[in-house]
């Protein structure tokens, strides 16, 4: 077990928010920014698609890995200091499926805001994936229609069906 002096991976920060947010359905998580930190933004790059679309900024993937860990510093102390601000997002427009004419927009933000929504997506994710049932595959991570039309077919198949 890791002293309190010693880093703590971020999967096992994970687990820890998960087992918090397990024992106690009913608490209320008041602050999670001091479960994010240098690695767990990491992390959040790790995960993070290099090869999307730029935002306002222009800054790509690759930019932002030039000076990958100085990036990082900079975003956790101005995302704890309360300096962050999400700058604005790029509209596009893109074709709407099924049609020649007609588009939809679409914003995109810059890389950084990227990795810094990914960190906090993970640190929800933890907390939230323990109130979701078993039966439950809409937009969570490791699951899929698929796996959601699989499972009722099986269903059926027990109840006597088809």
């Amino acid at each position: 077990m890791a002293g309190a002096s010693e880093p703590v991976d971020v999967s096992t920060k994970r687990r820890r928010i998960a087992e918090l947010a397990r024992r106690g359905p009913g608490m209320g998580f008041t602050s999670l920014a001091h479960h994010i930190d240098v690695a767990w933004l990491h992390q959040a790059y790790r995960r993070t698609r290099k090869d999307g679309a730029t935002g306002v900024d222009g800054q790509t993937g690759e930019d932002y890995a030039a000076d990958l860990m100085g990036n990082l510093g900079s975003l956790l102390d101005r995302a704890q200091s309360g300096m962050y601000v999400a700058p604005p997002v790029r509209r596009t427009y893109i074709p709407k499926a099924g049609s020649a004419t007609e588009t939809r927009p679409l914003g995109i933000p810059t890389f950084e805001d990227k990795v810094l929504q990914r960190a906090v997506a993970m640190v929800l994710e933890a907390i939230y994936e323990q109130d979701f049932l078993d039966c439950s595959y809409g937009f969570r991570p490791g699951r899929s229609a698929h796996q959601a039309l699989d499972a009722i077919w099986h269903q059926a198949m027990d109840m006597g069906g088809g």
